[in-house]
């Protein structure tokens, strides 16, 4: 990336990748995995990782800047030059496609990939923003916003490594599911955050405290009246408790659950060479849950201990 003269030319965007590189995010690995999957080889998948990094650099920078987020670089440098900075990433991940050691078809193939991502999580977000409260449009919002990102990279990254159109658009396929997982799993996650994640100040769309708000159940009431208080420490922590008893996490394990056996039927659909770096990326979401629930107080399923089905 630092390489291009595109990145040269605008030093801001050459220091805030000197800045993240000191953490590289695991989700910059996953067109290697996919590489490696189809028995590509995993160092063609580099460049793909750049893009990748490069495309959720930006929908990261506007994320932030639409949930007010305290650690957002917008905060630091303004959101005018944040937003800029935005669609200055999005255009280097395409820039990076000129560097990849594929031929024209593939070529095409992985700038549609990057060109869907882009939009689809663009409409995603200004869906988002509308804080529209029903189930329907929870989901809608979620296949924009959250999934195209894990299925573009693990679709790019088959590429790269010579998969078959079935085996490429296979791993794109199980990439969506696994971003509704990992959406479901960040729901828990900021649900009982302490102090108040924005999804509760903001009225962002959360399932877990959507359910609460929506379902039928003994602290409906009291819920409502808590979720305009959660400033108050002691509020926060009884709404949270009533996430728990209300069935809202249950509920949102049994829709990780149902995705991840729809995942592993689509994987042994598919003819991979090596099957295991996809697999092992849901048993880590599997252990990301574990620690969640552990750390809320909620109860751990049996489905869930000590592996998911198969």
């Amino acid at each position: 990336m630092l390489a291009l003269p595109d990145v040269a030319a605008w030093p801001e965007i050459a220091g805030f990748i000197e800045r993240v590189e000191r953490e590289p995010r695991p989700d910059w690995k996953l067109p290697s995995l996919a590489c490696q999957a189809v028995g590509g080889d995993v160092s063609l998948a580099m460049v793909g990782a750049a893009a990748i990094a490069c495309m959720q650099a930006s929908i990261i920078l506007v994320d932030d800047i639409l949930d007010d987020d305290p650690r957002g670089e917008h905060l630091r440098s303004g959101s005018g030059p944040t937003a800029n900075l935005a669609l200055g990433f999005q255009a280097v991940a395409f820039r990076l496609v000129e560097q990849m050691a594929v031929g024209p078809d593939r070529r095409a193939a992985i700038n549609s990939s990057l060109a869907w991502l882009a939009f689809t999580t663009a409409l995603g977000q200004h869906w988002d923003v509308q804080n529209l409260t029903d189930e329907e449009s929870y989901w809608r919002v979620v296949r924009a916003k959250s999934t195209p990102f894990y299925g573009a990279a693990l679709h790019i990254g088959a590429l790269l490594g010579g998969a078959d159109q079935e085996a490429a658009t296979g791993l794109r396929d199980f990439g969506v599911l696994m971003g509704e997982i990992v959406q479901i799993c960040d729901d828990l996650s900021d649900a009982f955050q302490t102090p108040a994640n924005p999804d509760w100040t903001q009225g962002r769309n959360n399932l877990a405290v959507l359910y609460a708000r929506t379902a039928e159940h003994a602290d409906h009431a009291r819920f409502i009246d808590l979720s305009s208080q959660t400033d108050d420490p002691q509020a926060l922590r009884v709404a949270q408790q009533i996430l728990i008893r209300s069935g809202a996490v249950s509920y949102c394990v049994y829709h990780m659950l149902r995705r991840y056996q729809r995942s592993r039927q689509l994987l042994d659909a598919l003819t991979l060479a090596d099957p295991g770096p996809i697999l092992d990326l849901l048993s880590s979401e599997r252990l990301t849950l574990v620690r969640l629930l552990r750390a809320s107080g909620a109860e751990i399923p049996e489905d869930l201990s000590p592996a998911w089905p198969t």
